[in-house]
């Protein structure tokens, strides 16, 4: 594996790199951490990184990489930089036939989403998009009770991912992750939205296999002198008739990660909350709660995405890393049978792709056309 950001002083670089590696089977041998050389040759050693191979750009870091002969250079690369660059990384890796893990949102434009997505095409390259909490194991076991009809025709959706770190400004007092979040050079036209309501988007879509085809956004931003949305409020319209309703805030005082799905069919609903991610709620109205517990052999039985996505077993917490790592598991193993020839597993094939990626784009671009429009609902095209 090779790197692009994550350079000293980033979160989410280090998140990548723990998860990555939590199965032994990827280890990361190279990188471009920083756009400046001297930091990204400081981060390389302290890695302890070959520092021939801690490069000064990501466009260096192409070119020397495919210089290596095969079996020397690396099999894919992670891009975890701020949104504004995403794309041209992605791209000059992709058409220089190196494999790609990105990071969400996918793009800074829908028209760079759907470029992007015709060059993996052409490229014929695996494509991973870090939507990480897919890769929960009763996340799993939700989408897979859904797909298997346990709780009847679906009617309703409410997803919600509130936080409160960013209830002041603080942006302003030289945080690098509140910096360039809030920053729509780099950001995009989404802050909050962007950020966390897109998880939401996602893991809403991804557990009812439906898609998003209208919506009614209100945008708010309350921290005075913010120039990006730090509070939405979004009345959802899927395929097939179901209602939904999306909320996503990072000034709600308090909250740290609470991010929340409810689902609710003719028959029965599922509740699932990611600050206890290690069991499933089930309800109906004739009969007891059901809670299902990750690890447990029933859990297996019904889904075994969710047992692929178990690393220990029940009473043994899993979380954020474990969760993550699954997301790159499943790409690793998919890259690693494109190595040798072969085809993956079907279940490794369960990670987020471009065309996950183009739709959180497209559910953005909808977002701010709603938000700053009269109209009260704005389609969100399917492609």
């Amino acid at each position: 594996m090779g790197m692009v950001g994550g350079g000293p002083g980033a979160f989410i670089g280090d998140v990548h790199r723990r998860a990555a590696c939590i199965d032994g089977d990827v280890e990361l041998v190279a990188g471009a951490f920083a756009s400046d050389a001297a930091r990204s040759r400081q981060k390389g050693a302290e890695l302890g990184l070959d520092p021939q191979r801690a490069y000064a750009s990501y466009a260096e870091m192409v070119d020397a990489e495919r210089a290596r002969p095969d079996g020397d250079r690396i099999d894919f690369v992670s891009v975890v930089t701020p949104n504004h660059v995403h794309f041209p990384v992605a791209k000059a890796f992709l058409e220089a036939g190196f494999h790609v893990v990105c990071d969400k949102p996918m793009t800074f434009t829908v028209d760079e989403a759907r470029e992007l997505r015709q060059i993996v095409r052409k490229s014929r390259r695996v494509f991973a998009l870090t939507h990480n909490y897919t890769g929960y194991p009763m996340v799993k076991l939700a989408r897979d009770l859904v797909r298997a009809g346990d709780l009847g025709r679906l009617r309703k959706v409410v997803v919600e991912y509130p936080q409160g770190w960013l209830a002041t400004r603080l942006e302003r007092t030289g945080m690098k992750q509140a910096e360039w979040r809030t920053d729509p050079r780099r950001s995009g036209g989404a802050g909050c939205m962007g950020d966390i309501g897109t998880h939401a988007e996602n893991l809403a879509e991804y557990v009812t296999g439906l898609r998003i085809v209208e919506l009614c956004a209100d945008l708010t931003t309350f921290v005075r002198g913010r120039r990006l949305d730090d509070d939405g409020n979004v009345l959802v319209r899927f395929q097939k008739g179901v209602r939904g309703v999306l909320h996503a805030s990072q000034v709600s005082v308090g909250e740290e990660n609470a991010l929340t799905l409810r689902v609710y069919g003719e028959e029965k609903g599922l509740e699932w909350h990611q600050e206890d991610p290690n069991t499933l709620r089930v309800r109906s109205n004739d009969g007891p709660v059901e809670i299902w517990s990750r690890g447990q052999g029933y859990v297996a039985e019904k889904s075994p995405a969710a047992a692929r996505a178990t690393h220990l077993p029940a009473g043994h917490p899993e979380a954020f890393l474990g969760a993550f790592a699954n997301v790159y598991r499943n790409a690793a193993d998919t890259i690693r049978a494109r190595l040798a020839g072969a085809e993956p597993d079907p279940l490794a094939l369960d990670f987020p792709t471009v065309d996950d990626g183009l739709r959180g784009m497209l559910f953005i671009e909808a977002l701010l056309e709603s938000a700053g429009s009269d109209r009260k609902w704005t389609r969100v095209p399917a492609r």
